[in-house]
This record gives C-alpha cells, structure tokens and sequence, in this order.
C-alpha cells in the first residue's frame, strides 16, 4: 500500500476525532466502521458495511449500520455517491476545495475533477441553492484493458 494514495484522507484517529467534535458518541462500532473506511479506498455499499459488521458484532441490524453511515455522511467524514446499483460510501476527501470526483464503474478509483460545473450554472431568480452533487462515471485505464481484453476473448 503506497501511502501517498491516502495522503488526502482521513485517518481513523481524524475520524473518530470529527464525529466526538460533533457531540457523537464513539461506540465501539463507529470505531470498527472507522477503521473500515480509513481502509478502504473505493466506495462500499451500505450491504458490504454490515456483512463486514456482522462479522464482530452479532445480531447488529442493517438498519443501524445504515443509520451510522447517514450520521457519519451528515458530519462530513463520508461521502455519499448513487451508483446504479443504489447508494454506496466512501471517506470524505481531505481537500478544503471545493471539487467532484470521475469515478471507475469497476474498481472504484476515483480522480479529482478540479472544476466545478456549478461556477458555470446560473440558478433562476426563485430557487436558492444549497449543495449539489455531481459524478462522472467511466473507467479507468486498468480497467477499460481489462474489459477490452475479455471482450476479445
């Protein structure tokens, strides 16, 4: 594991510390999820999280991993993308500025896209803006050869 890949994330130490910041009380199992998403550098679906779970904590429901995963979302540690397939999490990027992300249907690498369309958008008079999202989705090199190569074979 090359550490410069992770140099813009958070450590478990920044997440755990992020969630107490906001008054969220550190259970064991906010640790574990921690310690998961500072391991992970793709994005995981709400149903990897709790069969990862399941695994140390018997008898956890699906519906409280879920809720932990909103709750760490809303404090900024996750963030949250909709794939196809339904909605999956990854840490938050480090980086204060502001941008979005092109994002591999097959690995899940991601790579900063550095401006941001929205500078671009001009809301009409009777809609404020408050957030917005914005994904691109694709391959990456690795996985577009791969993807050649089975197709040829």
């Amino acid at each position: 594991m090359s550490t410069h890949a992770h140099s813009h994330t958070h450590t478990i130490e920044d997440i755990v510390r992020i969630m107490s910041s906001q008054g969220l009380r550190i259970t064991d199992q906010r640790k574990t999820l921690a310690k998961l998403f500072a391991e992970s550098p793709g994005y995981l679906a709400p149903k990897d999280v709790y069969e990862y779970m399941g695994k140390s904590y018997s008898g956890l429901s699906f519906d409280t991993v879920y809720r932990n995963l909103r709750v760490m979302e809303e404090l900024g540690v996750l963030e949250q993308v909709v794939f196809e397939e339904g909605v999956k999490f990854k840490l938050h990027c480090r980086e204060h500025d502001h941008h979005h992300h092109m994002i591999c249907l097959n690995c899940g690498k991601t790579y900063p896209i550095m401006c941001c369309p929205m500078e671009q958008t001009t809301a009409p008079a009777d809609f404020r803006i408050v957030k917005h999202k914005f994904e691109v989705f694709g391959y990456c090199k690795d996985c577009d050869q791969e993807e050649a190569a089975a197709a040829q074979s």
